[in-house]
């Protein structure tokens, strides 16, 4: 129980960033960006071909995540130059990657086995928390600029800030760029610490980022992009955490994973609609209560009023 704790506390930091990246088109450009299924295999599959082919780990995961920001590039001009609608550009550049990542891998899967990784010579329990919390931070820094100022506008009201003189086709770009890059340097990360990396292991990522992100804002909120960042992280741990005592239950099998993550990402929908509705149930019992309290007051006062 315990190992398996601390692996999914492992996972869940290795998939922060692609909870970050989910972060940045889902809450800040309002993005329905599914581009994220083919660019984490991208990042997987490129770190892992030039693992193979001799090149140092830090390199090949850099490159992995030059591979990601080009993918959401190229998702951001077809949706900004092409004018395609936004969730159709991300759908056609997710078909276009699946070729495009068998074409890097040149076969269904690529082994890790004996080569020389980032996770080689480094507990990921030991260093993956502050390299998380820096790109946290950084991210935080960047948002506050003048740049990541006009990135969140672009989300939250195009033509205002158009009227200010700010190409939001740029901005657009830049995010969905941004966002693609950090989760296909989850894929890297993932694929080095798996030791593999295969053509199907982006299937389902959205769905996994959304999770984290829902699952965060829901549990620690959102009301400032240091707290939204934050949860986004600690949502990644505890959806993981989440996921591996659920797969303890006896009757529940690893083939059960997608349907674990749909009911969870539902639960975690239906809270902020829950915890409404027991606040107003709540409000609405008490006034009752003070009404009828009232009612009895001015009973009483009528009845003694009457004797009087």
């Amino acid at each position: 129980m315990y190992n398996s704790m601390l692996g999914a506390v492992e996972m869940g930091l290795l998939y922060a960033f692609m909870a970050l990246g989910v972060y940045i088109t889902f809450r800040i450009l309002d993005f329905p960006d599914l581009t994220v299924d083919g660019s984490f295999t991208t990042g997987g599959a490129i770190a892992a071909v030039m693992i193979t082919n001799g090149y140092s780990p830090w390199l090949a995961t850099l490159c992995a995540l030059a591979g990601g920001m080009l993918a959401g590039m190229c998702t951001g001009l077809l949706h900004t130059k092409g004018k395609i609608n936004g969730l159709l550009s991300g759908i056609l550049m997710m078909i276009a990657l699946y070729s495009i990542n068998l074409r890097i891998l040149g076969k269904p899967n690529v082994s890790l086995m004996g080569e020389t990784t980032l996770f080689s010579s480094i507990n990921p329990l030991l260093v993956m928390p502050f390299v998380v919390i820096l790109v946290k931070v950084l991210m935080d820094l960047f948002l506050r600029t003048d740049l990541g100022l006009a990135l969140r506008a672009t989300g939250d009201n195009a033509r205002m800030i158009r009227s200010f003189g700010v190409n939001t086709d740029t901005t657009t770009i830049l995010g969905i760029s941004l966002s693609n890059g950090m989760v296909a340097l989850s894929g890297a990360l993932i694929a080095q610490y798996s030791t593999f990396a295969d053509s199907s292991m982006g299937i389902g990522m959205i769905v996994i980022g959304l999770a984290s992100v829902i699952i965060g804002e829901a549990i620690f909120g959102a009301g400032s992009v240091f707290r939204a960042t934050l949860a986004a992280v600690l949502g990644s741990i505890v959806y993981r955490i989440v996921v591996a005592l659920a797969l303890r239950v006896p009757w529940l099998e690893a083939s059960d994973l997608k349907l674990i993550t749909a009911i969870i990402v539902i639960i975690a929908l239906l809270f902020p609609s829950l915890q409404r509705y027991m606040k107003t149930k709540s409000t609405a019992r008490r006034r009752t209560a003070e009404l009828e309290d009232l009612a009895l007051r001015n009973k009483k006062g009528g009845a003694a009023d009457a004797k009087a």
